[in-house]
C-alpha cells in the first residue's frame, strides 16, 4: 500500500499532515513509547512509516536498535533518514515479510490495514512467536466501540477533529476514502483476538476510538 495515495497527500507532507488527520497523535505515540522497557535492545516496528513511533521508542530504550517493516518504499526512505544507523529496514507486507526475533514489537496505525480476522490473527501469532517470554506488543490504532450509539459519538469526534483544518465536506470525503483500505475492528474484538493468540492484553491508553494496546507474551 502507498501511504501517499491512501491519504491523498505527498509523502513529504506525511509528518505534518498526520496530525491534522489523527486526533491525540502526539499523546498516543508518547504513551506507547513510555510502555517500553528501557533495557530493550531490539524493537520490531510493523508499518514503521516515517519512523515517528520508532524515534520515540529509541528515546526510551537508548541502547536499542529497530527493525522496521513497511510496504511503502518511499516512506521507508524517510524512516532511514530519521533513524540513521539504528534502523534496519525491510520492504514488505506485514502478512508475509520475515519477522526477526525482537524484545518488543510496536506498531502505529498500521495493523488496521489487514483486511480479515484470520489474516490479522495470523499476524498476531507471528508477533507472538517473534517475542521472548515477557515480551510485549505495543499497538497504536483505531478500535471503535462495538456499541453503535457510542461508535457514532466517536466517529463524530474524529470528524470534528478533521474539521479544525478542513471543510466539513472535505473531512467527510477523507473518512469515506480511507474506509476502502482501513478495516477497523472493535476494541472488544481486538482484545479477544490478541487473547486467543496467547497474549495477556489490556488497554493502556484510550481517547475516543483511538487506543494504545499493551499485549504481553506470558513468561514460562
Amino acid at each position: 500500500m502507498c501511504v501517499a495515495s491512501h491519504l491523498g497527500i505527498q509523502v513529504a507532507q506525511y509528518d505534518r499532515r498526520i496530525r491534522t488527520f489523527i486526533p491525540y497523535y502526539e499523546e498516543m505515540l508518547d504513551s506507547a513509547a513510555a510502555l517500553l522497557d528501557p533495557r530493550t535492545t531490539l524493537i520490531l516496528d510493523l508499518g514503521i512509516g516515517t519512523g515517528a513511533l520508532a524515534a520515540r521508542c529509541l528515546g526510551v530504550a537508548r541502547k536499542a536498535r529497530v527493525a522496521g517493516i513497511d510496504s511503502d518504499a518511499a516512506i521507508l526512505e524517510m524512516a532511514r533518514r530519521r533513524l540513521g544507523a539504528r534502523v534496519a529496514l525491510i520492504h514488505g507486507r506485514l502478512e508475509t515479510a520475515a519477522y526477526p526475533r525482537a524484545d518488543a514489537v510496536v506498531s502505529s496505525l498500521a495493523l488496521h490495514h489487514i483486511r480479515t480476522k484470520p489474516q490479522k490473527m495470523a499476524v498476531f501469532r507471528r508477533i507472538y512467536r517473534a517475542l521472548p517470554p515477557g515480551g510485549m506488543l505495543i499497538s497504536v490504532d483505531c478500535c471503535p466501540s462495538a456499541e453503535p450509539s457510542l461508535r457514532k459519538i466517536q466517529q463524530r469526534g474524529w470528524h470534528n477533529h478533521l474539521c479544525r483544518t478542513y471543510k466539513r465536506a472535505q473531512a467527510s470525503a477523507y473518512l469515506s476514502a480511507w474506509k476502502r483500505e482501513d478495516f477497523y475492528k472493535s476494541l472488544d474484538a481486538e482484545l479477544r483476538m490478541l487473547q486467543a493468540c496467547g497474549f495477556r492484553a489490556e488497554v493502556a491508553w484510550r481517547r475516543g476510538m483511538f487506543v494504545v494496546l499493551a499485549a504481553r507474551k506470558p513468561r514460562a
